[in-house]
């Protein structure tokens, strides 16, 4: 590659990362998000997003630019010159690439687990049985309601969700909170999560709980409306549940 054309590359490269960062950075991608930690995966989100457009441009500026400033009509004559790389550009590349795995890893990797273990401190501990094609809970001191279609939570509460299976692997999801965990029969996972402010289905449809494991034909349906409320409208939902 000549000086002009690996000049012309790198300005295409500079270019295509300016537009990828501005994207990652100023586009509003991500849903509601009920809580701080779900910020906080967003922001993790985002941080990994704005490490890997570098690379990505790289790769898609070399194999576009390679395509349309070298191509060839027809079948070739006699091979190409050989290519030789450049120690220097080689082991550039093993280290930045090496130096961001290993701060992704730290951070949010290491420090985002930290961060979720010290807020297992749960103030309520709710058991989830999931079966095709539904979701069963049990609150702390109630019988089980079954089939739930609509689903209450009390603001300002940390909860423990505890999740299991009758049947078939399920997987028990709360986007609005970027929390997910598989439903495994014979076995019970646990999933941490802290709500908030009051808010509704009706106002975000991520403010839900949903299956994201192919569990049979009823799949699709097997989703459970949420609404996070002030705890007197909790309680009160608990018991008219209860009674009905």
């Amino acid at each position: 590659m000549k000086p002009r054309d690996a000049y012309a590359a790198f300005v295409i490269w500079v270019v295509l990362t300016a537009l990828g960062e501005a994207f990652v950075l100023r586009a509003n991608i991500y849903p509601l998000a009920g809580n701080e930690f779900a910020r906080d995966v967003d922001d993790a989100f985002r941080l990994l997003m704005a490490l890997a457009v570098p690379v990505f441009t790289f790769v898609v500026t070399v194999l576009v630019y390679s395509l349309l400033r070298f191509r060839r009509n027809g079948e070739p004559a006699e091979d190409g010159p050989p290519i030789h790389s450049h120690r220097g550009a080689v082991w550039g590349w093993f280290a930045v690439t090496s130096g961001l795995t290993l701060l992704v890893m730290v951070h949010p990797g290491f420090t985002g687990l930290l961060e979720l273990r010290e807020s297992r401190h749960q103030e309520m501990v709710v058991a989830v049985q999931a079966a095709q094609w539904s979701w069963n809970f049990t609150f702390p001191g109630r019988s089980e309601l079954e089939k739930v279609k609509d689903l209450k939570l009390p603001t300002d509460t940390k909860i423990r969700f505890d999740v299991t299976s009758r049947d078939v692997v399920h997987s028990f999801w709360l986007p609005m909170y970027r929390m997910k965990i598989d439903a495994v029969p014979g076995r019970v996972n646990s999933v941490y999560v802290a709500t908030e402010e009051a808010v509704s289905y009706g106002e975000n449809v991520n403010v839900r709980v949903q299956c994201a494991e192919l569990c049979g034909t009823g799949h699709p349906r097997m989703q459970v409306r949420v609404e996070v409320v002030e705890r007197p409208e909790f309680d009160a939902w608990l018991a008219e549940q209860e009674a009905g």
